[in-house]
């Protein structure tokens, strides 16, 4: 098998939470007391132009939420948005290794929403590691649809068989492959090391410390 050339790392659920998944939206239903059927509903009417760039946070919550008057404001949803984000570090600091060793070109390959994927970036200085952002919010396209890992290739000029698609749910990893990346669905730490070695990546031993990410 060629030698890996390149790596793309999905973002929530991998390196960091899920900025916005099924679980943050139900803590936001208990937390402001929304209806919960009404909520997911509406949310499911428009993620995919939230996700692909086409609709605002600010929009979204007027779509989902401030369709009528509530006793909270957009600013109280968005910060308890913000905050849903945290890091997974034990998984960072194999990126930063893999980052220090410069035997790679490191991407992401994410779906997220504008304002929100521009947070995570900034706040955990993802900028520092990763030389390419493939963000669904920039190109207008969401995981699975082959199309976004198509961009991937095409973008990076790397041959599929040299790419490595690193994702936590199934169905992203089995779209991957049909490309004919090599993929790894995410486990957990020590699984994830392990793929890593057994398709000969160099660096991921004694993870470095990510700092204050």
């Amino acid at each position: 098998m060629p030698e890996i050339a390149a790596m793309f790392w999905d973002v929530g659920g991998v390196l960091l939470t899920n900025g916005w998944d099924r679980q943050a939206r139900r803590q936001a239903v208990e937390r402001f007391e929304l209806d919960a059927e009404e909520f997911e509903d509406r949310h499911e009417l428009v993620v995919s132009d939230f996700e692909t760039g086409r609709l605002s946070l600010d929009r979204y919550l007027e779509r989902t939420v401030f369709y009528r008057p509530r006793r909270f404001g957009p600013d109280d949803l968005k910060t308890f948005v913000f905050a849903q984000s945290q890091p997974h570090p034990e998984r960072l600091a194999i990126v930063v290794r893999l980052a220090r060793s410069r035997r790679y070109l490191l991407g992401t390959l994410n779906n997220e929403s504008t304002e929100l994927n521009r947070y995570r970036i900034e706040r955990f200085r993802l900028c520092e590691y990763f030389s390419v952002f493939i963000s669904s919010c920039c190109v207008g396209l969401r995981k699975p649809d082959e199309a976004i890992y198509r961009l991937a290739v095409d973008v990076t000029q790397c041959r599929p068989d040299r790419c490595l698609f690193i994702d936590d749910r199934a169905v992203n990893v089995e779209s991957a492959a049909k490309l004919g990346m090599r993929t790894i669905h995410y486990q957990d730490p020590d699984q994830l090391q392990r793929e890593l070695r057994r398709l000969g990546v160099h660096g991921v031993a004694e993870a470095a410390d990510p700092g204050t990410c």
